[in-house]
């Protein structure tokens, strides 16, 4: 027995210094994070007006961001119940100043508080403690207030401004359905209203969409004696986009100044403008005609025996010459025939002139196309009889 009792106590006095050891560390470790070990602390209070909900001791001090200290003391000011009385001790080198701010922040994800201190100027004095103990910071009024509380504060006031403000909305909402009432059994009339404002501020309506009319190449060619068709189904035209002026280089359908006091025909317009759409429609009048062995536009890489050059100038509706009493449709171009030397070799002018029976733009256009029809038909045969 005696044996047994002197093998336990070497275990008790391991088992106790072991329990000492342990405790040294974990104080040593607290007193090293709330004291801030062997650096010089100063010590502060800091007076909260309103709740520090989630402040605890040991919490983190920052001023402008940077960790200077901890709170080691949290208490109720007996005096006052509503405030909250923080101890904190920072770094001595901290420069707490008079005017230098204090609030609360809150941390990370999980929102954790912390005191903070802000800014203070250079002239102010430092706030230093006194024989009646550690100076005083007053945080502000609104340190503590969370989101929450802040929302809930806002919720509240809205609430007010309803309560007292009711018989002032149920007016309006009355109102603005009284309003609205009369504007739907009047809408005829505002609609009315407002097409008279769109025409008085000259807003007019949209402008109707313009009829596009086309041209027609001629399909009916007399036959060529053999000859000649042998020797013009080897060549090969290049018929280049007419030049005209700017006033014919349009869609429009265009009637002569003369006529400006007649029938408008700003509703009707061309497929394309006029030097394109002649050149269209004079290639396909070689096409049809068959005479020529190849036929195209210089962009389409065709090496020609001959170019055709065209200059338009005039395709309109004239008023009526002295033989007629109805307006005419009158076409006229220069044509020039360039062989693969660069020199001319053919040169004539063509006109065309077509009664236009009816003075619309369904006649203009039919009296326009009839006109080109006609010297389209000549101007194939004389490039032929040249080739």
């Amino acid at each position: 027995m005696a044996v047994s009792m002197e093998t336990r106590a070497p275990y008790a006095l391991i088992g106790l210094f072991v329990l000492a050891a342990i405790g040294a560390v974990f104080g040593f470790v607290f007193w090293l994070h709330n004291a801030g070990g062997f650096a010089e602390r100063t010590i502060y209070r800091v007076r909260f007006e309103n709740t520090v909900s989630g402040l605890l001791t040991g919490a983190a001090v920052l001023f402008n961001g940077i960790r200077v200290g901890e709170v080691t003391d949290l208490a109720l000011n007996p005096g006052n119940p509503r405030e909250v009385m923080a101890t904190i001790a920072v770094a001595a080198s901290t420069p707490v100043r008079v005017d230098t701010e204090a609030g609360l922040e809150f941390q990370g994800l999980t929102g954790v508080p912390v005191i903070s201190l802000r800014g203070g100027t250079s002239e102010a004095g430092t706030s230093a403690s006194t024989k009646d103990g550690p100076s005083v910071l007053v945080a502000d009024s609104a340190a503590g207030q969370s989101m929450t509380e802040a929302a809930r504060q806002a919720l509240r006031r809205l609430d007010l401004l309803l309560a007292d403000n009711s018989g002032d909305l149920k007016s309006a909402i009355a109102n603005l359905n009284t309003f609205t009432g009369a504007l739907a059994r009047n809408s005829d009339r505002v609609d009315s209203i407002l097409s008279g404002l769109e025409r008085m501020t000259g807003g007019a309506t949209a402008k109707p969409v313009a009829t596009t009319y086309d041209l027609t190449a001629p399909r009916s060619f007399p036959q060529r004696d053999k000859r000649s068709s042998d020797k013009a189904s080897k060549s090969q035209l290049v018929v280049a986009e007419p030049t005209a002026v700017v006033a014919l280089d349009t869609q429009r359908v265009i009637i002569g100044p003369e006529l400006s006091g007649g029938p408008t025909l700003d509703n009707a317009q061309w497929s394309d403008t006029i030097p394109k759409l002649l050149q269209a429609k004079i290639i396909q009048s070689f096409e049809n005609a068959s005479y020529l062995g190849a036929v195209a536009r210089p962009v389409d890489g065709l090496t020609p025996d001959y170019q055709l050059l065209i200059d338009v100038r005039d395709f309109r509706v004239l008023p009526s010459p002295a033989e007629t009493t109805h307006p005419v449709a009158h076409l006229e171009f220069s044509a020039k025939i360039l062989g693969d030397n660069g020199r001319v070799v053919g040169s004539r002018t063509f006109s065309a002139d077509v009664v236009v029976q009816d003075v619309s733009a369904p006649g203009a256009a039919a009296a326009l196309d009839a006109a080109f029809r006609k010297a389209a038909t000549d101007l194939v045969l004389w490039t032929v009889g040249v080739i």
